[in-house]
């Protein structure tokens, strides 16, 4: 993500509603009777920064979404729009339950079944609680289906950020991080539990409905189209999408063998998005220094709407008015860093931002502009009484998710990270952190063994000054 003026925090609640209540009874365990055999999952997947994003006691597979959405009508009626959406999961318990959660937040839902049959469930105000019958053991996999919707708004985090499904006038932007996907359906909403995607969009005829992947289909009947995409690289849930706006789309074939798909407000074509077309070289450079490209396609999705930052939805990079080179260099390289490479906890937020923005450095430096040495100078520059550096960039804590340190910082530990291993190692370490953590979750910890594994340097005087002490690393 491109850097917000506002942090984002623990979302806001949504409206309470219970719709069915049934007690579960325990059942003794075989050969200790004072214990339960099967209990509930977790109501949260164990991130201290957002307690109730994800859930235990299940690993997502894949998310079928079928959405039909009409937005708001022409002004002055209210800026609102309206969901019916049926969502199919396919998922495994990983422990014996007798219920368990998904994050669901703002909408209603109306009916679900878990392998065919009828489920009795509960909803709060961040929870959909499923009681399946028969219970789930360990192992065993569940197809379950939740029919939902309500009215659209425009959610924020306690911080006023935009985001989640955000209404506009002509669709809607959606763009989740760190925990906004539980605003347009049900979700374990945390990176540690990705899972593959399809969508079919339904939309009045006339607007685009731009989601991850590669689109398969449109059909337009009755005055509506209906956008199917196939999104088959796994994804944390935050980095999935489903925009809907009055779009031009450009379809090509970057330079790397890439299917590109861009979609574009007509107001934005020209000079707000000239840099767009840097794309394809970007893709030949950064595969030079992380490995080839990890998904199936590319793209952008630029809307005359803003929620204030961009976004490295998956697949499909959204911008808010204007997609400037370094923007688009800096979501580009998130597609290596962050989105196929995720962060264990939100508190390795850095490994994300810090990638992106020294790529930046990088891909400036092969322009013919400031060398990556040369930016860290100037960060370095930063006199070490300057609130800059009183920040723990490995522990940002949830208002510090997006703050300045987690960028420049993070860029700045990576460089000084190659100069003390040297560029071979350094290179090497980035494309043995993708190759190995792809795909999934990594930590600051793996990261830091990582580099000590390849370069092998005993590295901990190193990373105790650049991300978890806060004041200006001097001697490391």
């Amino acid at each position: 993500m491109s850097r917000r003026p506002v942090f984002l925090a623990l979302a806001s609640a949504g409206v309470a509603l219970a719709v069915i209540s049934v007690p579960s009874l325990a059942v003794a365990a075989p050969g200790d009777p004072g214990a339960p055999r099967y209990s509930a999952g977790a109501d949260g997947a164990g991130d201290p920064y957002f307690p109730l994003a994800g859930n235990g006691g299940t690993d997502v597979q894949h998310y079928d979404l079928a959405l039909d959405y009409a937005p708001p009508a022409p002004a002055p009626a209210p800026l609102e729009g309206h969901l019916e959406a049926v969502a199919t999961i396919d998922l495994v318990a990983t422990q014996d339950l007798d219920r368990f959660n998904l994050d669901l937040r703002g909408l209603t839902a109306t009916a679900v079944t878990v392998n065919g049959k009828r489920s009795a469930f509960e909803q709060s105000a961040n929870e959909l609680v499923v009681t399946p019958r028969p219970k789930l053991k360990t192992g065993a996999e569940a197809r379950v289906v939740v029919s939902y919707g309500g009215t659209t708004t425009r959610p924020t985090d306690i911080e006023d950020a935009l985001y989640g499904w955000v209404t506009t006038r002509d669709g809607a932007m959606v763009v989740s991080e760190p925990d906004g996907s539980a605003t347009w359906y049900p979700v374990n909403d945390h990176p540690t539990d990705k899972a593959t995607y399809t969508f079919e969009i339904t939309v009045p005829e006339g607007l685009v409905a731009v989601a991850n992947g590669v689109l398969t289909d449109t059909q337009t009947t009755a005055g509506t189209t209906t956008w199917s995409w196939n999104a088959p690289d796994p994804m944390a849930a935050y980095l999935s999408t489903a925009s809907v706006g009055d779009y031009e789309i450009d379809e090509y074939v970057a330079a790397n063998g890439t299917p590109i798909f861009d979609a574009v407000d007509p107001t934005r074509l020209g000079a707000p998005t000239a840099d767009l077309a840097l794309t394809s070289e970007m893709l030949v450079f950064f595969e030079g220094l992380y490995g080839p490209y990890p998904f199936v396609s590319y793209g952008a999705i630029v809307d005359d709407d803003s929620v204030g930052y961009a976004l490295e939805t998956q697949t499909r990079s959204f911008f808010s008015r204007n997609a400037r080179e370094g923007t688009v260099a800096h979501e580009l390289a998130h597609q290596w860093m962050g989105d196929h490479v995720s962060p264990e906890r939100w508190a390795d937020i850095w490994l994300n931002e810090g990638w992106a923005t020294y790529s930046t450095w990088m891909w400036n430096e092969h322009r013919g502009r400031a060398t990556a040495n040369e930016s860290f100078d100037d960060f370095m520059s930063t006199p070490a009484d300057d609130p800059e550096w009183d920040f723990v960039v490995a522990d940002p804590q949830p208002l510090g998710l997006f703050a300045g340190p987690v960028y420049d910082r993070g860029a700045a530990t990576l460089h000084a990270l190659r100069v003390k291993i040297g560029d071979d190692a350094f290179f090497e370490l980035a494309q043995a952190w993708v190759a190995r953590f792809g795909g999934a979750t990594a930590s600051t910890t793996d990261f830091a063994d990582l580099a000590e594994e390849v370069s092998g340097e005993q590295l901990d005087a190193f990373f105790t000054a650049w991300v978890y002490t806060p004041e200006k690393p001097v001697d490391w």
